[in-house]
């Protein structure tokens, strides 16, 4: 599913208390700043991320992990393209529309 220009998920699975997407940025895109009220894990599974969290920003690269807890603001710029694995807990109902 194309979420905003060239972002892409896939909601991999989902249970009552977690959900598993797949996130596909090309290079340049924007995640825009926002928040959500579910807690967020992920893991870059390639590419480059600039990765802003609570107003502290880093770069991320194949192997790092993150932890955004719910209700906290942030946003992403891919440096290249790239792939990241993320969760969310509780589920996001927006996201839960392809979930298996």
């Amino acid at each position: 599913v194309e979420m905003l220009p060239d972002i892409y998920r896939r909601t991999m699975g989902c249970t009552d208390e977690v959900m598993l997407c797949e996130f596909y940025l090309l290079r340049g895109a924007v995640v825009p700043n926002h928040q959500h009220m579910n807690d967020q894990v992920g893991y870059v599974i390639s590419g480059k991320i600039e990765l802003t969290i609570g107003g502290q920003t880093r770069v991320l690269e194949p192997g790092d992990s993150y932890a955004i807890p719910g209700g906290i603001e942030h946003s992403a710029v891919a440096l290249e393209d790239s792939v990241l694995i993320d969760t969310f807990s509780p589920p996001r109902d927006d996201y839960r529309t392809e979930a298996r």
